[in-house]
């Protein structure tokens, strides 16, 4: 079954009514600062085509997880202050969600004018397994579109989650899938259906428990898997090698052995780094060395060393590796990237990616963070997943809530 989508809805008329969006709008924060946007910028669209079609929009989102009650800095205003200044319409900000200012100001609305309701993680019913309190919640969502309203879900970064917002209001509204969402299930699609070869996934990040599913599903479809991060240390520990003071996860070793022997019966290469640049501590000013793979405890650190990149020779060899791909799939850096000494692994994959040719997908998270960070342009990618956990939650071949919830309309 197919979902309805926002080219059906505004061909069939917007122009007075209310629609609520479901929006990704989760974005990092230094206080009041956003310091990465770039999940504001990809809402914009859906919301600038609303406006121009004349509808009354509502805007709901949440930022960061302040578990059902009222917390200042979890206040969705940051967010929302970013987007009326990248915005070419009126945007308004209500001080609740669905209370009496959000009800006065959903409204006041006019043609071509767009709400903010606060955080709907604020109200407990949001994430809530009672199923019966997330309705409650999702009919007062909907009692502010008055006669004749809809919904669009266009934050693919939450459609994992049975909340409120994302799945039960699809009951109560006629639903339509936003534009970010279509785009963000196609590019998966292809991943997992029919990826053009060789086809090279590269994972990073801080823990192989993070990503035990996907490695598992894309086992028996990448020719390469390329792993740097925090999580190659417990695959190097896995084969015998000391690992000093880094990161390891004791309790995922025998799975990460049984992975090494499946990927051989699969044909695909398990790639690790044959180097790593390691550490005297966590720090911009820790010292700092780069030691073969198999010999992290014989450096100037000894035992307490901390791996916090990938070395040159291997971000050049998974950089050749990248080159050679027909599609690529990044999800995780290579290193503690907002560290200079320890950005360069994340750097050169990066830069390959961006030089290369292949059909490329940067999945969500501290990946499109460090895109962003480290200076390079967004059109240089394929595609950057605003999905983040949903990006991976498909790739692992899960059912995500707020996709079914479409696609039951």
């Amino acid at each position: 079954m197919t979902s309805h989508t926002l080219n059906e809805l505004i061909a069939d008329g917007v122009r007075g009514r209310h629609v609520l969006v479901r929006s990704d709008l989760n974005v990092p924060l230094d206080g009041s600062t956003v310091t990465d946007d770039g999940r504001i910028r990809a809402s914009l669209p859906v919301l600038t085509q609303l406006v121009d079609a004349g509808a009354r929009v509502i805007v709901m989102a949440h930022l960061g997880r302040p578990k059902g009650s009222v917390d200042p800095k979890y206040s969705i205003a940051p967010a929302a202050d970013r987007l009326r200044e990248l915005a070419g319409f009126p945007v308004r900000t209500a001080t609740d969600v669905v209370g009496e200012d959000a009800r006065a100001q959903a409204g006041a609305l006019a043609d071509g004018e767009a709400l903010i309701l606060e955080n709907v993680r604020f109200d407990p019913r949001e994430t809530s397994k009672d199923e019966a309190e997330r309705q409650e919640f999702a009919g007062e969502l909907k009692a502010l579109t008055g006669e004749n309203g809809a919904y669009v879900n266009d934050a693919f970064g939450a459609v994992h989650r049975k909340h409120a917002s994302v799945f039960d209001i699809a009951d109560l509204l006629p639903a339509y899938q936003g534009e970010l969402v279509r785009t963000e299930v196609e590019v998966l699609k292809t991943l997992t259906e029919a990826p053009k070869r060789p086809y090279v996934v590269v994972l990073g990040g801080s823990k192989v428990s993070d990503k035990l599913a996907v490695i598992e599903n894309l086992l028996g479809r990448a020719d390469h898997l390329l792993i740097g991060g925090g999580m190659v240390f417990t695959f190097l520990k896995a084969l015998g090698h000391p690992v000093g003071g880094s990161l390891l996860e004791e309790d995922q070793l025998d799975v990460v052995r049984g992975y090494l022997g499946k990927a051989k019966e699969l044909g695909c290469e398990i790639v690790l780094p044959t180097d790593i640049v390691m550490a005297s501590k966590f720090g911009e000013d820790a010292e700092h060395e780069v030691l073969a793979a198999d010999g992290l405890e014989s450096g100037r650190f000894g035992a307490t060393g901390l791996g916090l990149d990938i070395g040159p020779e291997s971000a050049e060899r998974f950089a050749s590796f990248i080159r050679s791909a027909n599609t690529v799939f990044w999800n995780g850096p290579m290193g503690v990237f907002e560290i200079e000494a320890f950005a360069g692994g994340t750097r050169t994959v990066a830069q390959a990616l961006a030089d290369s040719e292949a059909f490329s997908v940067v999945g969500g998270g501290d990946s499109a963070s460090a895109v962003r960070s480290l200076g390079f342009d967004e059109d240089d990618f394929g595609h950057i997943s605003t999905g983040g956990g949903a990006s991976l939650e498909y790739l692992e071949g899960k059912e995500l809530p707020g996709l079914t919830a479409l696609e039951g309309q």
